[in-house]
């Protein structure tokens, strides 16, 4: 597997839930952070939420404070992406990401590997 791998994506209604997984493509010990961005039509990618791999730290992007969570197992190498309360606004395709060395986790550009993307739809 030589990228990380997205799924959980589809179609919920305002106010729901969705919960996304990424199964990572690294071997354990060998990245700082994982993360995830969205991109909406016509829009930028923009940084969601990462999580340092060591000790776990967490970083949100404003706009899905107290909405989102994100977390991770180290025996599946996998991260989660639980959101709710979910509004219009958050629709968009959700991409995972692995960082491999320290550094500012909110830029994209910072991330070494990136999944295909699952699609996140929420209807008002």
């Amino acid at each position: 597997q030589v990228q990380p791998v997205e799924s959980g994506g589809g179609l919920v209604q305002a106010g729901g839930s969705l919960s996304l997984s990424c199964a990572a493509s690294f071997r354990a010990f060998s990245v700082y952070a994982m993360g995830w961005f969205r991109q909406a039509p016509g829009m930028e990618r923009e940084f969601v939420a990462a999580i340092q791999w060591s000790g776990g730290a967490t970083h949100y992007a404003e706009p899905v404070k107290g909405r989102f969570t994100i977390s991770k197992s180290n025996a599946k190498n996998t991260v989660y992406l639980q959101m709710n309360s979910l509004k219009s606004d958050d629709t968009a395709v959700y991409y995972c990401a692995e960082k491999r060395n320290r550094g500012p986790l909110v830029a994209a550009n910072a991330y070494d590997r990136w999944g295909q993307g699952t699609p996140v739809t929420v209807s008002s």
